[in-house]
């Protein structure tokens, strides 16, 4: 795995409505600008190698970085690939869409839902949007959020950008009821 460059964001909302937020909703990003392992191969019908030698060292590089972010434990959390030009949406679902990869952020964060994802292909300086669900439930509303990313040299035609988010709460003033009370 060739890592060009790794990228650490963290937004702390302290107000929220015209109200305090306390204590301040933290929502903390890593991503990895890596060399897509399929790159200048044509098609490949058979992705499994290049998962096999990218997806679990990926997985163990971003889930303690994004944890270590946050300084606090993870409430909610997403996943990203977002693939350069010359590479297929495919590549970049081939990396986060494995068990590799995502279960390096579950045991890590103690969690046990699925993580929501976005892919997408886009150019250097594309903006995406991570969306994050609760760890272990994803019908917990206050939790279903998105934080918006842009690496403003990335991804190249030839590169992927893997990212993890995590948050260390559900929505700052989130109001709505339950799941439950629809039912």
């Amino acid at each position: 795995m060739n890592v060009r460059k790794i990228v650490t964001t963290v937004e702390e909302i302290r107000t929220e409505g015209g109200r305090e937020v306390t204590p301040a909703a933290r929502i903390a990003v890593v991503a990895a600008v890596i060399e897509n392992p399929w790159a200048g191969q044509g098609f490949v019908e058979d992705l499994a190698p290049g998962i096999d030698a990218t997806a679990s060292d990926l997985g163990a590089l971003l889930a303690p970085a994004v944890l270590d972010a946050l300084q606090a434990p993870a409430e909610a959390y997403g996943k990203a690939a977002i693939v350069g030009l010359d590479g297929e949406i495919e590549h970049g679902s081939a990396l986060i869409h494995t068990l590799q990869f995502g279960d390096h952020f579950r045991k890590a964060a103690n969690a046990t839902t699925l993580l929501p994802a976005v892919e997408k292909r886009g150019a250097a300086g594309v903006v995406f949007d991570i969306p994050l669900k609760h760890i272990t439930d994803a019908t917990i509303r206050s939790h279903h959020q998105t934080t918006e990313v842009r690496i403003t040299d990335a991804p190249h035609p030839d590169e992927i950008v893997v990212a993890l988010a995590a948050a260390a709460q559900g929505r700052p003033q989130q109001r709505l009821a339950p799941l439950s009370t629809e039912q």
